[in-house]
């Protein structure tokens, strides 16, 4: 069968959808690596199909924006995009890649802030005894998640660096940094990141390094080597961009109302949730908690927590359904859209009948490279609709 998938994806796309010849550095390129995301789809796919089903100033939605992989390659493309997102990190998480940004000022913002943390973080590994108070703020924070997952130091260059956020224009850059090196601070396996059941506070065998780890005691070398990647990347993708409208939106796609005309959009590119496998709030539990950000996560659709019973696929199904209804006026007349999920449940016929879209096709791709650390084998389905 995956021959035939093969085939049939080389003849269409004179490219092997599994991109098995895309190295790691390819396949998160520039912002798309600016945080860590569970669940995200290879960029290289959203950039295939937009190449060959759409056109320079068409207008691109994605429903389940996640991490804005499909905005950033449409506006590579001069494709315009909006994109409605139901997790407030994620949105900002996508507004920070998308983002025009002055970047010689963001530049030195980014490296001030680092400079102060390390002068501190230098306090805290000597043995001086005093420290002007002006200069230490209460580094403290009421969450039982935060002090049984780092050790006492990380913390404190955590925290120290939150605290001096608020001094400096460019807040949202600077807590993507703060955000994605508190991910990697946290006492856990380091080739476990994506989701770890505990904290691990002793030596343990790692199987990424091949040698006894000890667990992670600082945060500073995080922040250190994120600043100057965030940096470069913002610069990378600064050399790509077009000038073609990005809009975020942050919502619920089953009622949320776009600012744009009826009948204005030319296709939807998405990957709605997969049922019952990823908590894409619990995820980012330390962004939440770092910056108190509002978690709707009895919003989500085929929550993990719901599992992947007759009734949770039910639910699931009324989700989805209620998403393209939604964004249906919005489409043009014989308007694309793509769907890339793990249909493991068939519920999609049903789904696409019920929401008013012809399936015109459906592709199939092997999926080679897993954030998590395993080997079950896994597949996605690329199906292609038509309203109505």
């Amino acid at each position: 069968m995956k021959e035939e998938w093969k085939t049939k994806n080389t003849n269409n796309f004179r490219v092997d959808l599994s991109f098995s010849d895309i190295r790691e550095f390819e396949r998160t390129k520039h912002v798309h690596r600016l945080h860590p995301y569970l669940g995200k789809f290879i960029p290289q796919l959203v950039e295939v199909f937009l190449k060959k089903y759409f056109k320079k100033d068409d207008w691109i939605l994605d429903p389940f924006v996640g991490s804005g992989t499909t905005l950033v390659e449409a506006n590579i493309l001069g494709m315009n995009s909006i994109g409605t997102e139901l997790s407030v990190f994620n949105t900002l998480i996508c507004k920070i890649k998308t983002k025009q940004y002055n970047l010689e000022e963001v530049e030195n913002e980014i490296r001030d802030i680092l400079k102060k943390t390390q002068r501190f973080s230098t306090f805290l590994k000597s043995k001086q005894k005093k420290w002007s108070k002006e200069n230490i703020p209460n580094l403290k924070i009421n969450s039982e998640y935060f002090n049984s997952w780092f050790s006492k130091r990380a913390l404190k260059e955590i925290l120290f660096y939150r605290n001096l956020i608020k001094d400096y224009k460019n807040q949202d850059i600077l807590k993507i940094i703060l955000s994605r090196s508190t991910r990697s601070a946290r006492q856990v396996p380091h080739y476990d990141l994506a989701r770890p059941k505990k904290p691990i506070k002793k030596k343990y065998w790692c199987i990424k390094h091949k040698r006894d780890c000890e667990p992670v005691d600082e945060a500073m070398k995080f922040i250190n080597r994120y600043s100057l990647d965030t940096i470069k990347r913002l610069k990378e993708f600064q050399k790509l961009r077009t000038n073609k409208k990005i809009i975020i939106l942050q919502g619920d796609s089953r009622e949320i109302k776009l600012p744009l005309p009826k009948k204005s959009i030319n296709g939807i590119f998405t990957s709605p949730p997969y049922i019952g496998l990823i908590d894409y709030h619990d995820q980012h539990k330390y962004a939440y908690e770092l910056f108190d950000l509002k978690n709707n996560n009895k919003r989500e659709i085929g929550p993990m927590f719901n599992g992947k019973s007759v009734r949770a696929r039910e639910d699931y199904k009324k989700g989805i359904i209620s998403v393209l209804k939604n964004m249906k006026p919005y489409l043009k007349n014989k308007a694309k859209v793509f769907i890339v999920i793990n249909d493991k449940f068939n519920m999609y016929l049903e789904i696409a009948e019920k929401s008013g879209f012809i399936i015109k096709d459906v592709f199939h791709r092997p999926v080679m490279y897993r954030t998590e650390r395993d080997n079950t084998k896994f597949s996605e389905s690329i199906y292609y609709l038509e309203k109505a």
